[in-house]
């Protein structure tokens, strides 16, 4: 069989899908992002399903399908394991011409649905004779081509910086997307938390800045980091900003986004995996727990309680029943659990301390919040490392 393949522009067109279980879950979010109008016609939806009706991103009509149901559909959409229902769907398309895509019979189909992948602006469609596995085994192929900037040029006419989070110390922990723009970077600027696995898998050609190298004071030296920045990127460079766990958690990533639009640069935030909930989780600690914690707060310990230039309200925090984290603060926890016991939280609170969560040099602490500067100190522990300090430190065991 020879195919004829499209790339269908489905921007406010409407889509039917009949069926509301697994598959047309699946099929879902690449019909929404192309931006087409679906209504979907079931007797039932999965909750993923329900939850986009609910958000209003598609529309439901509570049933079995009907003829009527395709008047004004560009493409119809059978996700239903019940041939007859599938066969009648398809004689309503093929009587009003609407390709018909059938997740039970392929031979039965008037249109394929192929395996894809995307990077960027570029969709790469696979179909195959009737082994779907394989086209998938060939979309993958592709897939680690194009994100290893084999087939792709990365150059862009105009220079731009992403920020990306690279997640609390595990190389793997970094989203797709992160490893995706490192790999097609120029320039790196990275920091000193940054798991050094991603920095080997540079290519050669990539210029590397490690921003823990800049030899002035912390507020120079950001303000160079914010030059390179502008500079690599009005040079018509592809700049990558790795940064530790997420940008904009105690990261300055604020801070560079603003000079890059300051300087006109386009910028893009990468989320990451930040250190205030990973280490704690795989230390065994649920930040929240039903029962337990209904809420968490993050904040940084880098500058004593009592000193002038501290934003935190500590005796707001003592007055709180969730989770208190406390990012940087293994200097200053002694004066901290001094800080929350005065202002009221109770000395037999549980506490812990993980030291470079999510690596081989990961290390774990259980205590209380009366004891647990001495404990920390004892143990030798050295940032970085997060302070976990609540009710859920016991939790899981």
């Amino acid at each position: 069989m020879n195919l004829y393949p499209l790339a269908l522009r489905l921007e406010g067109r409407r889509v039917l899908v009949v069926g509301g279980g697994a598959v047309a879950t699946r099929r879902m979010p690449a019909l929404l992002a192309a931006g087409a109008r679906v209504e979907v016609v079931s007797p039932v939806l999965t909750p993923a399903l329900r939850a986009h009706v609910d958000a209003g991103r598609l529309t439901w009509r509570e049933g079995r399908f009907e003829p009527s149901d395709l008047d004004g559909a560009w493409l119809v959409q059978v996700a239903v394991d019940d041939p007859e229902a599938a066969a009648l769907v398809s004689a309503a398309a093929q009587e009003r011409r609407v390709f018909c895509v059938r997740a039970d019979d392929r031979d039965a189909a008037t249109a394929w649905t192929p395996a894809v992948t995307r990077q960027g602006q570029i969709t790469v469609a696979v179909t195959d004779g009737g082994d779907r596995r394989n086209a998938m085994a060939l979309r993958d192929l592709i897939a680690a081509a194009l994100e290893n900037n084999e087939l792709l040029s990365h150059r862009t006419e105009q220079g731009q910086v992403f920020l990306v989070g690279s997640g609390p110390g595990d190389p793997e922990l970094i989203t797709v997307k992160g490893r995706r723009l490192l790999n097609r970077a120029e320039v790196v600027v990275a920091d000193r938390l940054v798991p050094g696995m991603l920095l080997d898998e540079l290519r050669p050609d990539v210029e590397l800045v490690d921003a823990a190298k800049i030899p002035y004071g912390p507020s120079a030296a950001q303000e160079e980091i914010n030059r390179i920045l502008v500079e690599r990127a009005q040079a018509g460079k592809f700049v990558v900003r790795l940064k530790g766990g997420d940008p904009f958690v105690f990261g300055r990533g604020g801070e560079e986004a603003l000079a890059c639009a300051k300087a006109g640069v386009p910028v893009t935030v990468v989320p990451g995996v930040t250190s205030s909930v990973a280490a704690p989780a795989l230390a065994g600690i649920p930040v929240t727990h039903r029962g337990v914690a209904h809420e968490f707060t993050v904040v940084s310990g880098h500058v004593p309680p009592d000193s002038d230039q501290s934003l935190v309200d500590w005796a707001a925090l003592a007055r709180l029943r969730g989770t208190l984290v406390i990012m940087m603060g293994l200097k200053n926890l002694p004066r901290i659990a001094e800080r929350l016991l005065a202002e009221g939280r109770a000395a037999d609170t549980p506490a812990a301390v993980v030291q470079e969560g999510s690596t081989t040099s990961q290390r774990f602490l259980r205590s209380t919040l009366g004891e647990v500067a001495g404990a920390t100190a004892a143990a030798g522990l050295r940032p970085p490392a997060v302070v976990v300090i609540g009710e859920v430190v016991p939790v899981l065991g």
